[in-house]
């Protein structure tokens, strides 16, 4: 059975896979930058805790959680690139819950900071697919590639497009005659 002809079988695959196609860890493994005012000091760790929890949470499979903290750290969120991360994660969070509308609508938030986020157009395909809007998704993988050619996300959601448009068909054919002996020969 193909995973276009069975939608369970392929939200399970989708759902297997959406940890991996989250941001990976962006926010988490951002170093807050050196406070530029009267006295510079340097903070070690992530700048937006509640957005490196978020994004930890979301890569072990913990979609509640981490919608839940990704939204308060975007609350807090300093600079285009926190909130870009931040958009990005909750969109992956979202699809993992299939709130897709609402995974949908982050992703657009997250592209309309910054329109060369690839990570944000992989997520959004990932929704179109679960969507069923075969072309949007194939327009923002083209995109996302144009962006970062050799993105392995990219390339699962490409695959995972391709299963669902235009699926394997086995072609094995089995010969299960038997050829019986001669009664003359013996």
């Amino acid at each position: 059975m193909s995973l276009a002809s069975d939608p369970g079988r392929r939200n399970m695959t989708i759902r297997r896979f959406v940890p991996l196609l989250v941001l990976l860890g962006s926010v988490a493994a951002l170093p807050a930058a050196a406070q530029e005012d009267s006295q510079s000091r340097t903070v070690i760790g992530p700048s937006n805790i509640d957005l490196a929890d978020g994004a930890t949470a979301l890569r072990m499979g913990n979609a509640e959680d981490g919608v839940r903290l990704t939204q308060r750290g975007l609350n807090t969120a300093t600079g285009d690139r926190e909130r870009v991360a931040g958009y990005s994660n909750l969109c992956a969070g979202l699809i993992m819950l299939e709130r897709l509308d609402d995974a949908l609508e982050a992703c657009d938030r997250a592209l309309e900071i910054d329109d060369e986020h690839w990570r944000s157009y992989s997520n959004r395909a990932l929704v179109y697919i679960k969507q069923e809007r075969y072309a949007d998704a194939d327009r923002d993988i083209a995109k996302g590639e144009a962006l970062k050619p050799n993105a392995r996300t990219l390339k699962i959601v490409k695959s995972m497009l391709l299963d669902a448009t235009d699926p394997v068909a086995p072609s094995i054919t089995i010969d299960d005659r038997r050829r019986v002996p001669d009664q003359d020969s013996e």
